[in-house]
């Protein structure tokens, strides 16, 4: 196992979390985009991640406000809206 160095410690622990409710967060460096669940485009996004085991699901049974895309192509769905530019994401 490869020893991390100490600036490689400090990157680790700069990474900036999302809050996508009920206490679950996800790297915010790796977010793709935050889109509305509503169009076509996304519920064919939906069943294809979820054919392929890459869907998860943060709802809690609650209705879905929005779909966070990873670069991992994980589809996460959040029972939340985010705001605009939440803390630590900037165009």
């Amino acid at each position: 196992m490869e020893r991390l160095s100490k600036d490689n410690k400090e990157n680790l622990m700069e990474q900036s979390l999302l809050n996508i409710g009920f206490g679950g967060t996800v790297v915010a460096e790796r977010v793709v985009a935050i889109v509305s669940p509503n169009s076509a485009p996304m519920k064919r996004l939906k069943n294809e991640a979820k054919k392929d085991k890459r869907l998860v699901d943060a709802t809690h049974g609650r209705r879905t406000r929005s779909i966070i895309v990873m670069d991992s192509n994980h589809v996460i769905y959040r029972p939340f809206r985010l705001k605009p530019y939440p803390s630590g994401i900037r165009p």
